[in-house]
């Protein structure tokens, strides 16, 4: 590490001692017995112990899985709990809360190793450890002054109560690791997956072996102890999931909900979560906010874009809507794409795809008829076992409001499974340079997700595949008109109807 990178964290530190001093001011007025009476009824609720002791942290209340995690890991003395939470759930700082709450308030634990992918990152992850058992007002007011003269180094320390904290990197040697008569009672996993090794199955598989012949021995087999795995499902093979095979349990917690709502709003708002997730790719979001790690390229290497011809020049046009009207536990997007063929190659004119509602679905099929605006016929359709009274409503509730219908279809079709069915129709068409996206549309954040979505198919994946799936739909369509007469389809040939009396 560089001598301007130390100087930087040294200052980085000292600015969070100031800010600590100052979050935790004591009552100096305070009698013993109100003292005394203070912290029993602070130690008797685990998360009014979090806010008082760590106000710097608890600046959002705890949602329903920290405090479930919480009793857990409370309750259970011979314990292993996989914290598979997405990024800003604040998995690293609720493990600090807790365990310094086991030593200080339970008294329990005595021998804590902190485990991460190197020994710098442990040491690192352990500081905050250290830094509050040392300046914490609150902790030395009611616990008394911790730090130890003489073992209190950065990596590794003991607190005058006797007991130790161990940074350790992935790899090294835990062997002997002892506190007095004590053996290990917490190994603390974090951040212990590298995008590096996990590209190389082997290197990860050596890693959990080295957890499961060398870390875990190191607590007694009679004896009581914690382990905690946290981290984010980083790639398919990582050894935060090889470690949920062995764990009590697995708390799995993704940035927002199965009905798509935030799972922690007292702190993060749907607005911070879309505005993040903006600046994100599609594969990047799925793995570090949603536990779903994705191979690009496995069955579409890339997406070919090109200038597409003139819309008269199609003999006709299809959009096709997946609309996932109902909320699904993978939260789908909704997705309505334009597609046209020309002699044998199959275009994409236009795509929305996004995790919206109904009405901004609806005004996607009035954005495509003011684009198309008789230049050529369309043909509207969707999933027919989506076409529900609801949604026709709603169409045409719009429709009396714009004066204009748009003349929805179901498509009928019994349709195979939806891997298979994309996998067969449009991977050979993208291999073989006959299909293609609107390069006119390559900075459209809806065509950038239509192509992201292509490139995150996979089978038994369950990346969003909704876009690729409105494609394979009108490429049906398409397939159905130009191959049979328009009475074996069933398909009229519409265009939009002005319902304005005149």
């Amino acid at each position: 590490m560089s001598q301007a990178i130390d100087k930087k964290a040294l200052v980085d530190w000292d600015k969070y001692v100031q800010e600590l001093l100052r979050a935790t001011t004591v009552n100096l007025n305070e009698t013993e017995t109100e003292k005394r009476k203070r912290i029993k009824d602070l130690e008797d609720d685990p998360e009014k112990w979090f806010d008082y002791y760590f106000p710097h942290y608890c600046t959002a209340k705890l949602s329903r899985f920290h405090r479930r995690a919480l009793k857990r890991l409370i309750a259970n003395k011979r314990w292993f709990e996989v914290l598979m939470w997405s990024r800003e759930l604040a998995k690293s700082t609720f493990t600090m809360m807790t365990v310094v709450y086991l030593v200080l308030a339970k008294k329990e634990l005595k021998n804590i190793l902190l485990v991460s992918n190197s020994y710098d990152n442990a040491e690192r992850l352990l500081t905050p450890y250290r830094l509050n058992l040392q300046n914490n007002q609150r902790i030395i007011n009611d616990y008394g002054i911790q730090e130890k003269p003489g073992n209190w180094e950065s990596g590794e320390f003991v607190t005058r109560e006797g007991t130790s904290f161990r940074a350790l990197g992935a790899g090294q040697s835990p062997r002997g690791t002892r506190n007095e008569n004590f053996r290990v009672d917490c190994i603390l996993v974090d951040d212990i997956d590298t995008d590096e090794e996990c590209r190389n199955e082997k290197r990860v598989k050596d890693k959990f072996k080295w957890i499961q012949e060398a870390l875990i021995p190191t607590v007694s087999v009679s004896g009581n102890y914690r382990i905690i795995f946290c981290g984010n499902k980083i790639a398919k093979v990582c050894t935060v999931e090889l470690a949920t095979k062995l764990a009590d349990n697995v708390s799995l917690v993704n940035i927002r909900d199965e009905n798509g709502k935030s799972s922690w709003p007292e702190k993060n708002s749907e607005a911070d979560i879309d505005k993040i997730l903006s600046l994100l790719s599609y594969s990047s979001a799925q793995k570090e906010y949603f536990n779903n790690p994705i191979s690009e390229g496995t069955v579409f290497k890339e997406m070919q874009y090109k200038k597409l011809q003139p819309l008269q020049q199609y003999k006709f046009l299809v959009c096709y809507t997946d609309p996932s009207f109902k909320e699904s536990k993978k939260n789908d997007f909704k997705a309505t794409v334009l597609l046209g063929r020309f002699k044998d190659e199959y275009h994409v004119v236009k795509a929305f795809c996004d995790q919206t509602s109904t009405a901004n679905m609806i005004d996607w099929h009035y954005q495509i008829d003011e684009l198309v605006n008789d230049k050529t016929s369309v043909y509207y359709f969707m999933e027919a076992n989506f076409i529900q009274d609801t949604l026709l409503k709603e169409f045409y509730k719009e429709a009396e409001t714009r004066h204009k219908t748009i003349p929805l279809k179901g498509d009928p079709r019994k349709k195979p499974d939806k891997f298979t069915r994309i996998e067969s129709a449009l991977e050979p068409l993208n291999r073989l340079g006959k299909l293609w996206l609107n390069i006119d549309e390559k900075d459209n954040k809806h065509m950038v997700r239509l192509e992201e979505q292509f490139l995150a198919l996979e089978p038994g994946s369950s990346a969003h595949d909704d876009a690729p799936d409105a494609v394979e739909g009108a490429k049906y369509i398409i397939d159905s008109k130009t191959i049979n007469d328009t009475s074996k389809v069933d398909v009229n040939k519409f265009k939009s109807r002005n319902n304005k009396r005149r």
